[in-house]
């Protein structure tokens, strides 16, 4: 038998995952409760959780839906949704704005997560993440020459079919380890502001969250993803 709290995890997956997308009903509640071998009671403070985060409401003459665009799943977590399902994009998600090009690197914080020197050459590749229309991630991924090397596509222009690591993988027989994921707030630049869609006033400060992560093999880094996320963008936490 599960508790309230399994039961909102469960259901809380299967939104991230996309396997219900926005608008979609969820199970009555007398459907979970058979589906589930628990009460009725059991059920619906399960589905009290999940309204209270935001991931579904109730709408008259319809019942209780997955609320329109609940999160926001980028970088490192599509990742691990690609990995569970094979989804590369959830329902309503598309990205635009596809860029590369090969550049010099200065960045301190670039520099030691990629154990290269200043004015070494990378290729980034930079594209807009979207719900529904609208702009909400601005991702940034970097990568050495060491990388490239193995997985040259990287470096053409156009979107990525699949995940550089599995490519790197298949390629090498060695492993790629995401390494510690981080988040930091600070004031966003005018090309992120662009890319996002905001309209603010030169003198005004925007915050927005920036999250950073670095993959590793046993030889060392092989690339460090940024994901700058638009104000009022809500993204899944690891548990």
């Amino acid at each position: 038998m599960s508790g309230y709290a399994e039961i909102a995890a469960h259901y809380r997956e299967v939104i991230r995952n996309g396997d219900l997308k926005p608008g979609d009903p969820m199970p009555s509640y007398s459907a979970a409760v058979e589906e589930h071998q628990v009460n009725r009671t059991t059920v619906v403070r399960a589905y009290d959780v999940l309204k209270a985060e935001g991931l579904i409401v109730s709408q008259p003459g319809k019942g209780t839906v997955v609320a329109s665009s609940p999160l926001v799943v980028t970088g490192a977590d599509r990742v691990d949704r690609m990995s569970r399902n094979g989804r590369r994009y959830a329902p309503g998600e598309s990205s635009t704005a596809h860029r590369v090009m090969r550049r010099s690197v200065y960045d301190p914080e670039v520099c030691q997560a990629l154990d290269l020197e200043p004015g070494d050459e990378v290729v980034i590749r930079i594209r807009t993440f979207r719900q529904d229309d609208r702009a909400t991630t601005v991702g940034v991924s970097i990568y050495p020459p060491r990388t490239l090397a193995e997985v040259p596509e990287l470096a053409e222009e156009g979107r990525m079919t699949h995940y550089f690591g599995d490519l790197y993988t298949e390629r090498t027989g060695r492993e790629v380890v995401k390494g510690q994921r981080t988040a930091e707030a600070r004031q966003a630049s005018q090309n992120e502001l662009d890319a996002l869609e905001i309209d603010a006033p030169p003198h005004v400060s925007v915050a927005v969250l920036v999250t950073k992560v670095t993959f590793h093999d046993e030889d060392g880094p092989l690339g460090h993803w940024e994901d700058v996320y638009a104000p009022g963008t809500r993204m899944p936490l690891p548990e």
